[in-house]
């Protein structure tokens, strides 16, 4: 009578935990223990036992906090071999780094605290990329963005990041990052201390002032037609007339905002300009 046959294993990927909280490394320890794929060959709590821990082990996936003692998590990536990175899911209480992870090239961002579905989807985001990089080791994309951070010093790096903060706005909502390109947006209104993104229908809120915004916004693209309002040009069809002299703005789908006296000048120059 033959054998029967053997029963196929999952394929195991090796898993570190980096966090200088215990309370946080157990969490995740309990998290990634359920999972058979998954084997932590090892546990760091500062930035220096990061690399070192990251070298030795030649982890598939880790889970690195952002701000830990003798180093933030980029930095410990940073003095790793990019063609050994493991795929990385920060953990953090911060969302301010968040647009800095996606340029490392991080699978994924989770904002404490989270709960088991939002840990399990990350879990198999990194999981998924480490299955990819088995399948090609090379990671040109990877490669080049460790040596991005390896040969530039902190100061080029946050340009990039306040450059990049221009096309792409970050929003958090539901213990989420959303990332929002700019070009998406159609207007936007302040709501207290919040901004309202309107996006094709759908509204985001961002805790952010209207100057600072403003600022941060492309002057080509971007105009504010009341002290409460900025609108993409782009997204305007015409200026109608309303009351008492006034206009008002109408955008493509119908949207009509009020268009304060006080910027009407700048408004008609500006569509005069784009068509």
């Amino acid at each position: 009578m033959n054998a029967p046959a053997p029963i196929a294993q999952p394929a195991r990927f090796r898993a570190v935990i980096i966090d200088d909280e215990p309370a946080a490394r157990r969490g995740v320890r309990l998290m990634l223990e359920r999972d058979a794929e998954i084997e932590i060959v090892g546990e760091a709590a500062t930035g220096g036992e990061a690399t070192e821990l990251m070298e030795r082990a030649q982890p598939d996936v880790a889970f690195l906090d952002v701000q830990m003692p003798g180093g933030d998590g980029f930095e410990a990536l940073a003095r790793i071999n990019p063609a050994t990175a493991p795929a990385v899911v920060f953990v953090t209480a911060y969302d301010e780094h968040a647009l800095r992870a996606f340029e490392v090239n991080a699978v994924d961002y989770l904002l404490k605290p989270y709960d088991d579905a939002r840990f399990g989807a990350a879990l198999q985001r990194a999981k998924a990329a480490a299955r990819r990089r088995r399948e090609d080791s090379a990671s040109d994309r990877l490669t080049q963005l460790m040596s991005y951070l390896q040969n530039h010093s902190a100061r080029v790096a946050a340009e990039r990041v306040e450059t990049n903060a221009r096309d792409r706005i970050l929003v958090k909502s539901s213990g989420e990052i959303f990332f929002l390109k700019a070009d998406e947006i159609d207007w936007i209104e302040a709501e207290g201390d919040y901004m309202k993104f309107h996006v094709a229908g759908r509204a985001h809120l961002m805790r952010e002032t209207m100057a600072r915004l403003e600022s941060r916004l492309d002057g080509k693209h971007f105009i504010r037609i009341h002290r409460s309002t900025i609108v993409n040009i782009n997204r305007v069809r015409k200026l109608s007339p309303s009351f008492a002299g006034e206009y008002a703005v109408v955008l493509v789908d119908g949207t009509k905002l009020k268009l304060s006296r006080g910027y009407h000048d700048r408004v008609a120059a500006l569509l005069k300009a784009g068509l």
